[in-house]
């Protein structure tokens, strides 16, 4: 997938201005928080599950290669095939090869966010094989041409008359005159026009949520049951995945799936969670002949050891843009790449350079949401800070933004001056502020006025506020500032 990650700032000033955008988005500012909220608080333990989840991730982490050859040994014992793909095109060019050697012409996909990493639809349509999506979203969007917007919900973006609007266009064989103003119409239509691909397609492509290395069995979780018809009928299934997806035991994997879909989608479980563990076995009723599994790096070993490598427990439930105020104002097109909101922020970097992606980490306001949902308990903001840190010494900071830093450190460095200044700047915009109590607009802060008027400043600063503390608990008194 290409990126535009370096153009965010464009991208963002787009999208606050789509209004049918905006109007979808509205419905994820309420829907996916409340949900949560109400799964976590019927769960007394879900926080301890929490704390167990990222303990294991950890341990996986430390011992990567361990769990991982583990993990191939299964699948070769189970008649399968593990295929190492250092680089997206290693991964493509595999997943081509294996599609060629049964001479496939359709492929069926569930969801899988790895598959957009590596642009795969594109590549297989060059090379002649059709890819046919079957995760709704992912449905949606194919017929749109565009990339998801979200980890869980891909048409997140849409309203349901886009949705509407795209099925006319694009089903016109099927009557006029039919009513898809329910929900449900529109689902049974998509179903419809996907029935007969799952029955005609050669091979099947699934992500995975999990990898397991004591049994080689892979996960997905669905609410749809896309998944299982992609990986059961046609005759070679192959899992995409990336190197940490892989958990030491099924126990393991069930004390990380109590926390999954509580986070992301507020339900206790997925409609569906398939394991699948190799070929179809003398006996089966159905089942795949081949079971391939391609397993990509694409930049992740070197974050193993790295201030990044915490990034790696992520489980893709998308809490964190649940949450996430700026996601939620320009939604996930606006992020340029194939991961959006603030674990895009992190990982998008990580994978494509922060030349490319430098603007990501800076599309933060830092409240911590994203850590305090986090059901792996990812310090996102600590680690967008080092990015932060990482875009400065490479000079890649626009200039006013150094120079604005770099007065601030000169105040910062002489307490006396920086708290006279203080005061000074807080009287006058205080008297800007007049009756009203905020300023219309501001000289150097328009990116702030030009959509919202800008508080003034009311009542005792910090420093003060933190001196007359020091003061009163008997402490010595320090220097305001110092």
């Amino acid at each position: 997938m290409d990126s535009t990650a370096h153009a965010f700032k464009d991208n963002a000033h787009k999208a606050l201005g789509d209004d049918q955008l905006q109007e979808a988005l509205g419905n994820l500012r309420h829907g996916f928080t409340q949900r949560r909220a109400q799964a976590r608080d019927q769960l007394p333990e879900f926080d301890a599950l929490r704390d167990a989840a990222r303990d294991i991730k950890n341990h996986t982490l430390a011992h990567l290669d361990l769990y991982l050859e583990r993990y191939e040994s299964k699948v070769s014992e189970q008649g399968g095939k593990v295929h190492w793909c250092a680089t997206a095109e290693d991964a493509r060019r595999t997943i081509l090869d294996i599609c060629r050697s049964v001479d496939a012409k359709l492929v069926t996909k569930g969801k899988s966010m790895v598959a957009e990493e590596i642009g795969l639809n594109d590549y297989l349509e060059a090379n002649g094989v059709t890819p046919a999506e079957t995760d709704l979203g992912e449905y949606i969007i194919q017929l749109r041409n565009e990339p998801p917007s979200h980890i869980i919900a891909p048409a997140v973006h849409l309203t349901k008359a886009q949705v509407e609007a795209d099925f006319r266009k694009n089903h016109s064989e099927l009557p006029p005159e039919r009513s898809l103003v329910e929900p449900e119409a529109l689902v049974q239509e998509a179903r419809t026009m996907l029935r007969q691909k799952y029955l005609d397609a050669d091979v099947g492509i699934t992500g995975a949520n999990f990898l397991i290395a004591e049994t080689g069995s892979s996960i997905i979780v669905t609410n749809e049951g896309n998944g299982d018809l992609t990986q059961c009928l046609p005759k070679v299934h192959i899992v995409i995945a990336s190197l940490e997806k892989v958990v030491p035991t099924l126990e393991d994997v069930s004390i990380i799936l109590r926390v999954l879909a509580r986070s992301g989608t507020g339900q206790e479980f997925t409609a569906y969670t398939t394991f699948s563990t190799g070929p179809k076995r003398e006996g089966d009723l159905d089942g795949p002949d081949e079971y391939h599994v391609v397993l990509l790096d694409n930049g992740r070993s070197a974050m193993l050891g790295s201030e990044y490598q915490d990034v790696l427990r992520c489980i893709r439930c998308g809490a964190c843009m649940n949450h996430c105020p700026v996601y939620h104002a320009v939604g996930g097109h606006a992020y340029g790449w194939v991961y959006p909101g603030p674990i895009g922020a992190v990982l998008t970097p990580s994978l494509i350079g922060v030349e490319e992606a430098g603007h990501l980490p800076n599309a933060s306001t830092f409240c911590g949401r994203c850590e305090a949902v986090c059901p792996m308990r990812i310090p996102l903001p600590k680690m967008m800070r080092h990015w932060r840190e990482k875009e400065f010494e490479r000079n890649l900071t626009p200039t006013a933004a150094r120079s604005g830093l770099k007065l601030w450190a000169f105040f910062a460095k002489r307490p006396a001056l920086y708290a006279m200044l203080n005061r000074f700047n807080a009287r006058l915009l205080r008297a800007l502020g007049g009756r009203k109590g905020s300023l219309r607009s501001l000289p150097l802060a328009s990116g702030w006025t030009d959509h919202r008027d800008f508080p003034a400043p009311q009542g005792k600063s910090f420093q003060e506020l933190w001196a007359k503390r020091q003061n009163g608990s008997g402490a010595t008194p320090r220097t305001p500032g110092a």
